[in-house]
């Protein structure tokens, strides 16, 4: 006679039995899907290919199993060339912005672990040296630094559509020394990143003290606040975990 309890007895061993049998799969997988392009052009040299090698990881980094990944304008310039001089060498997989599943850990890995869902922009500066092997792939190496946990009440649609778009939109405003009692004027407010600079720039630095509760609420340690440099300036963007766990309670 079978009992509630020997139901989930069962339950929970062909639970871990189907994530030991994933782990193994995942290990014995060599070659993935990817998009990619052998040489720069228009959108006709974007092939898809079956036989697109699996990323090996450094001890920095985590192997990402992609559930979703977004394009942003930078892709399109970077297929057709526009900083070729710094790009990483053909052929290459596009693809900056990543939300999926960590199915494998380096060896200096340690805010991070396997099954955890991430988020994240995989190339820590947009246009020197971006990675050869991006988003648009079944899986995708990402240093732990530039990853941050999906929050809960997104999908990783929604959260495959924020990193590099919400963190320009972060460090621009930081950068301008935007905060309260300042105003702002937003151009092509309705793009991706305009509309994350109106967001931010509303709740983020117009309410220093519900930021910084916020940030506080999330578990750090410390939370240092400080001057931020002047107005009148041109950065590049680079990728940081950082900023988007610190934006996590927002979204």
């Amino acid at each position: 006679m079978w009992t509630y309890k020997d139901y989930h007895t069962l339950m929970a061993k062909s639970s871990l039995f189907q994530k030991s049998l994933e782990k193994t799969l995942i290990k014995a997988v060599v070659k993935m899907k990817a998009w990619k392009y052998d040489e720069y052009g228009s959108v006709d040299v974007l092939k898809v290919a079956s036989d697109v090698s699996v990323p090996e990881i450094n001890d920095d980094q985590v192997l990402v199993k992609v559930v979703a990944a977004a394009l942003n304008p930078i892709d399109y310039k970077r297929r057709l060339g526009y900083f070729k001089a710094t790009d990483s060498p053909l052929p290459i997989t596009p693809g900056y912005d990543v939300a999926g599943v960590v199915v494998k850990v380096g060896s200096q890995v340690k805010g991070l672990k396997e099954g955890d869902e991430v988020y994240g922009d995989i190339n820590e500066k947009a246009l020197d040296g971006p990675k050869q092997f991006g988003t648009l792939a079944e899986y995708t190496a990402v240093e732990e630094r530039l990853l941050a946990l999906k929050p809960k009440n997104l999908d990783f649609v929604q959260a495959a559509a924020l990193p590099l778009a919400i963190e320009t939109a972060y460090e621009g405003l930081q950068r301008a020394a935007f905060g309260e009692g300042k105003s702002i004027l937003v151009l092509n407010g309705a793009g991706g990143v305009g509309s994350f600079v109106i967001q931010l720039a509303k709740h983020v630095f117009g309410q220093p003290e519900k930021a910084l509760k916020a940030v506080n609420e999330t578990g750090v340690a410390v939370c240092i606040t400080g001057p931020i440099p002047p107005p009148g300036f041109s950065f590049f963007l680079t990728s940081n975990g950082s900023i988007l766990t610190k934006l996590n309670p927002y979204l």
